[in-house]
């Protein structure tokens, strides 16, 4: 449950700060949010949440996005819940059907839902360009390896052989 609360919280704290940190010029005169590069939290905590309260996590996300529609704005919340939503399908799709161990999960599910997030998110705010996606992607997929690799460590040697 304290992953699920942390989860939560994470959610509200990262759309208030995409409502209050000024989006910077990147060249080429796109925009784009610092805040980005915390959002990996989010995945992260999110993978945990998975793995303790299975698909009770869907419900964590809507609650997340609701305290943010009254913290932040209606467009961030709105954006964000429809990005996590993304996100969380094809995470939901690798946890439920891969078979694999609990770090191939993170990556495996980092690497397909960040991507998707990050364009929905930036999207729906009409913010979007490769530039900002490529860096939010980035942001979070460090935060993704770093988990990996201290899930991976944890793991026994017998599973983590990537299984058929």
């Amino acid at each position: 449950m304290k992953y699920a609360l942390l989860y939560i919280a994470t959610i509200v704290l990262v759309n208030a700060a995409f409502d209050h940190v000024p989006l910077l010029s990147l060249p080429g005169g796109e925009l784009w949010s610092p805040v980005s590069l915390g959002v990996g939290l989010v995945f992260v905590i999110r993978d945990y949440v998975q793995r303790n309260i299975g698909h009770l996590v869907l419900p964590a996300m809507l609650a997340g996005g609701a305290i943010s529609w009254f913290l932040s704005t209606p467009a961030i919340a709105f954006a964000s819940v429809c990005a996590f939503f993304a996100g969380e399908a094809l995470d939901w799709g690798v946890y439920t059907f891969s078979g694999r161990p609990f770090s191939q999960r993170i990556l495996i599910s980092s690497t397909l839902g960040t991507p998707v997030d990050s364009i929905v998110f930036l999207a729906l705010l009409g913010i979007f360009s490769v530039p900002s996606a490529l860096i939010m992607t980035l942001g979070k997929m460090c935060g993704a390896v770093v988990v990996y690799l201290f899930a991976r460590r944890r793991e026994p040697a017998a599973r983590r052989s990537c299984r058929a």
